[in-house]
């Protein structure tokens, strides 16, 4: 079928959502997105997704437009009949800023990745602007191009502290006994399933300690696992080609909480 997508609010067939190459803002990166579950044809989280939206352009100085989301969204599912897909909105600057939004089938994984863990690699960098999600994304692109060449799943970001802040496209957690660690919010990207996942582990009883661990303390966790609006929690069950041990009943509680929440 021919895709359809939104540019300034205005439909345009997908082929033509396209950016101008010579533009600075462009060659710069100069722009901020958000990735967003539609299931059912609604919106999950939208007024949490815009707010991380604007406050990723506020802290790089992008004026987003004012801009009625819902009512975009809702063109685009109205005029491709949509129903679970992941959509994605782009907003790159310049003297007037543009929005894009398009979509793809909705991200989902086999059921192995939650039954049986997946694995992650780490990668030495750290991420330019960490709490902020831009269009820059190079090392990441390195990070996980490395994990697959290595039949990994995802990367995870070590700093130059030795400390595992998060993954190329994911939050990371390592439980170590009723203590579930994770990086401080000012370290890394967090977001709506971050959130979520907190929430989710003091419900399960866990403490939650915002403090990123360091590589060689992840030989003490016992168990690691990685979250994102696609994933939800997701086990990791090898960490650089190793087995590891997962605690694979409390993280899908997480991951089944998380869940829940996005259509309630």
């Amino acid at each position: 079928m021919q895709k359809s997508a939104i540019k300034n609010g205005n439909i345009i067939m997908e082929e033509d959502a396209l950016v101008p190459v010579t533009v600075r803002e462009v060659q710069s990166n100069f722009s901020v997105y958000e990735a967003l579950r539609v299931v059912n044809r609604q919106v999950v989280h939208l007024n949490d997704h815009i707010e991380r939206l604007k406050a990723s352009a506020a802290q790089i100085g992008l004026v987003l437009p004012s801009v009625p989301w819902q009512e975009w969204i809702d063109m685009l599912i109205e005029k491709d009949n949509l129903c679970d897909v992941t959509m994605r909105i782009l907003v790159y600057g310049g003297s007037k800023a543009v929005v894009f939004i398009t979509w793809q089938p909705l991200i989902t994984y086999p059921d192995s990745y939650y039954t049986d863990g997946v694995a992650v690699t780490t990668y030495f960098g750290e991420r330019f602007l960490p709490t902020c999600k831009t269009s820059n994304l190079l090392l990441s692109y390195l990070a996980l191009n490395d994990a697959k060449s290595k039949g990994a799943f995802e990367a995870l970001l070590v700093d130059r502290h030795n400390q595992v802040l998060e993954g190329t496209r994911s939050n990371f957690y390592a439980l170590m006994g009723n203590t579930m660690f994770t990086a401080p919010d000012n370290e890394v990207l967090s977001g709506v399933t971050r959130i979520s996942v907190l929430r989710a582990a003091r419900q399960l009883g866990l403490d939650v300690v915002m403090r990123a661990v360091k590589l060689e303390e992840l030989e003490n966790a016992d168990s690691m696992f990685i979250s994102s609006t696609s994933m939800a929690a997701m086990p990791v069950s090898k960490l650089d080609g190793k087995t590891v041990p997962c605690d694979f009943p409390v993280i899908l509680k997480i991951r089944d909480l998380v869940r829940k929440w996005e259509v309630e």
